[in-house]
């Protein structure tokens, strides 16, 4: 992996885990999303619309489509992520959305669009792995010394956990197939799947305008994070797709583990801290040696 594309992945794994503490934070439910979407319309119009105006004219059917497909994927991504998140721990959810996501993606890159894996990143994926592990809970899942209801968040965040993966896994190969293959701009891709987001979202908040206006009361700062610095992170990874392989940039971007189990866990109070600190220097390991292969 080129060392540009290494180094856009690591400062996107830093913003992704610090809006995804700000997501948890907030403990929102589908209205925080589309506060999350309105703000990301509003605060980068001028460079879509800039940009779209160069660019989109020449948009064709097929490039619509790839913005419609990630448009609802993300939608339910983040959706599923933040229900997830009121139910269990971040330090549940994330991992294991974080590390099942870009693994399926790299399957997907490496069985059907011709990309290949050598041992070294074979042994990163695998380190990933083991590190995912270890930060959702480890051994200690399958053992009964925590409460009935520790072991019952547990569950529900490795079941919702894996589930954002899937969608993740989804809105990555839509998304990488668009940059890579199309050579369409990230930014577009992402802001005009915004508007997409936003159409599915809407509802919500006109369903009870005046509970959404409290909502935003309560809400509105934690929205401004993300709406403002989300898309940074994952424009970076779009980027970084362009000048690396789909099944090298995916697994490296678990280096917002490393970031999470720490911001998480002091900032959340969550438990098991040493299992998932050295879960994350599994996944920071990985990480490296899929960069190095």
């Amino acid at each position: 992996m080129p060392a540009s594309a290494l180094a856009l992945v690591i400062l996107a794994g830093l913003i992704h885990a610090c809006w995804n503490i700000a997501a948890k934070k907030a403990g929102g439910d589908v209205r925080f999303s589309c506060f999350s979407s309105l703000v990301m319309m509003v605060f980068w119009a001028p460079v879509g619309l800039w940009l779209g105006w160069q660019q989109v004219p020449a948009w064709g059917r097929h490039e619509w489509s790839l913005v419609a497909a990630s448009g609802v994927l993300h939608t339910i991504y983040f959706v599923v992520l933040l229900r997830g998140y009121r139910k269990a721990d971040l330090t549940v959810v994330y991992p294991l959305a974080r590390g099942s996501g870009p693994l399926l993606s790299s399957l997907v890159a490496t069985l059907f669009l011709g990309e290949h894996i050598s041992a070294l990143g074979f042994g990163g994926v695998f380190a990933v792995v083991i590190g995912v592990f270890l930060i959702a809970g480890g051994p200690g899942l399958f053992r009964d010394t925590h409460s009935a209801d520790h072991r019952a968040r547990v569950r529900k965040g490795m079941l919702y956990g894996l589930l954002t993966g899937v969608f993740i896994a989804s809105y990555t190969v839509v998304d990488g197939y668009a940059v890579k293959m199309l050579f369409m701009s990230p930014i577009l891709v992402d802001y005009f799947g915004n508007f997409v987001r936003l159409a599915f979202l809407l509802p919500a908040l006109f369903r009870k305008p005046h509970e959404a206006r409290s909502l935003w009361k309560v809400q509105w700062k934690y929205a401004t994070v993300v709406g403002v610095i989300s898309p940074i992170s994952y424009v970076l990874v779009l980027y970084a797709m362009q000048v690396a392989p789909l099944s090298r940039v995916a697994p490296a971007r678990e280096v917002s583990m490393l970031f999470a189990a720490l911001i998480g866990g002091q900032l959340l109070g969550e438990g098991d801290r040493l299992a998932r600190f050295f879960g994350a220097a599994c996944i920071g390991a990985g990480v490296m040696a899929l960069a190095l292969s």
